[in-house]
């Protein structure tokens, strides 16, 4: 009798918030990116990575990706970007989103792309491909950033010129962002370059490191300096192979959250 009268066990807490879309915007017909109110409790590092996804088709279990969070650790709005893949099992139908849909959101982020995992130094290269561009969006609007670095260089490869989504901010716009705006404008440099159209910096980042043209079009004499570079990377699992290849033949030494040192690199997406 006491058995059946006893309290169900209560519900277990989801792991993920529940959270409305504010906005989405499509760069390309591969590219786009969209931003989510911000739960009151969610803290997180600039730079780290969360979970995103969507409930699964016919009850199924939920369909998630990690993300980079796109946006400083002080916004309001947690901000993401994106590839388009037609058969991807989430970004298939991640891709149709509009603004007042729902997505879900893990509780945890984490991620070593983070201040944190750094040493100290002058120079801070934020090295990505395609959406890799997502965690230095959210660095480069750091003002801590600012006040560990004297310079901060921004490197966004790309394919085509159209792939180059947040170019007019990082040329111009982050310019006049509230916090860091004049920091900006002073220290940081954009520095994209295209392997499939004329640019005026064509070719992959890692040739653009191995020629030189990298450090000359920089104004940096002698390649990487183990005491006055930090670098961190984002991106394709070949560009950051071979990009932390070439960062040791410097060296420079790879650092963690446990262990901050040179360069980091986002193992979770690197595999």
């Amino acid at each position: 009798m006491t058995d059946a009268l006893a309290a169900p066990p209560p519900a277990k807490p989801s792991p993920y918030h529940d959270l409305p879309v504010l906005w989405v915007r499509h760069w390309t017909d591969q590219l786009f990116s969209f931003a989510v109110q911000r739960p009151e409790d969610f803290r997180f590092r600039s730079g780290e990575f969360v979970m995103i996804g969507l409930p699964g088709e016919d009850g199924g279990k939920p369909v998630l990706r990690a993300y980079s969070v796109a946006s400083p650790c002080w916004a309001e709005e947690l901000e993401f970007f994106s590839i388009k893949v037609p058969d991807g099992p989430l970004t298939s139908r991640l891709q149709k989103i509009q603004a007042g849909d729902r997505v879900l959101m893990g509780k945890k982020p984490t991620g070593t792309l983070v201040l944190d995992a750094l040493t100290g130094g002058e120079r801070l290269h934020l090295i990505g491909t395609g959406t890799g561009l997502a965690p230095w969006l959210s660095v480069a609007r750091d003002p801590d950033t600012y006040a560990r670095f004297g310079r901060v260089i921004v490197s966004h490869t790309v394919r085509n010129v159209a792939d180059l989504a947040y170019r007019d901010f990082f040329s111009a716009g982050i310019h006049d962002d509230p916090l860091v705006g004049e920091e900006a404008r002073a220290q940081l440099t954009y520095y994209p370059t295209v392997t499939r159209e004329p640019f005026e910096t064509p070719g992959r980042i890692t040739e653009r490191i191995k020629s030189g043209d990298y450090f000359r079009d920089l104004g940096i004499d002698g390649g990487f300096d183990p005491a006055r570079d930090r670098v961190m990377l984002c991106g394709s699992m070949a560009m950051i192979k071979e990009t932390a290849a070439l960062l040791e033949e410097f060296g420079l030494r790879e650092g963690s959250n446990a262990e901050p040192a040179d360069y980091v690199l986002e193992r979770a997406f690197v595999g």
